[in-house]
């Protein structure tokens, strides 16, 4: 008998300056293994991106259209992600519990550019945990296997059970700069 993978559908969040790396990371572990379902914005996903400088109406159309289905956010950790407010907002959405959605898992991954000095996002490391107390994301390094994705994406599936996010730092109003 053979044990069939469940696949989460998983919100891709991302620096735009890294489309490339994460566009392999989808060929990759989605396209070629079957591993998640990307949703997201950008990155050959289907979707236009939200042209509009509304904070509150962002975050709902990105949930609405994007984060309404999904279980799982990924945040693809580059050099500059941290610095990004749409990735700051995707997280908060990410983190919100309501009558029409529930919030979903959360975890960053750290892309091989920026392996020798990863920096996450405010709203990610206030949900990381430490080892006496587990934190509601998770972070890890470039997967290695297809096993070892599927296992991140499903311990971040069952932590939104489990421990309350921390939301409550203010949204970013506009981009930090990068150095």
């Amino acid at each position: 008998m053979t044990v069939s993978r469940v696949r989460r559908k998983c919100f891709i969040s991302y620096h735009h300056e890294d489309e490339q790396e994460v566009s392999r990371f989808i060929q990759t572990f989605d396209h070629a293994h079957d591993v998640f379902i990307a949703r997201g914005i950008g990155a050959g996903m289907p979707g236009d991106v939200i042209g509009s400088k509304d904070r509150d109406y962002i975050m709902r159309r990105v949930r609405e259209l994007y984060l309404r289905d999904s279980t799982v956010t990924i945040v693809m950790i580059g050099k500059c992600t941290w610095a990004r407010r749409y990735v700051d907002w995707e997280i908060a959405s990410t983190l919100r519990d309501d009558a029409r959605n529930r919030r979903s898992g959360l975890l960053g991954i750290v892309l091989p550019s920026a392996a020798n000095a990863p920096k996450a996002p405010e709203r990610l490391q206030d949900n990381l945990g430490t080892s006496l107390n587990p934190g509601y994301a998770h972070w890890y390094h470039y997967p290695r296997s297809t096993a070892q994705l599927s296992s991140m994406i499903e311990t971040a599936y069952s932590t939104r059970d489990r421990v309350a996010p921390k939301n409550d730092r203010l949204l970013f109003s506009y981009n930090r700069g990068c150095r």
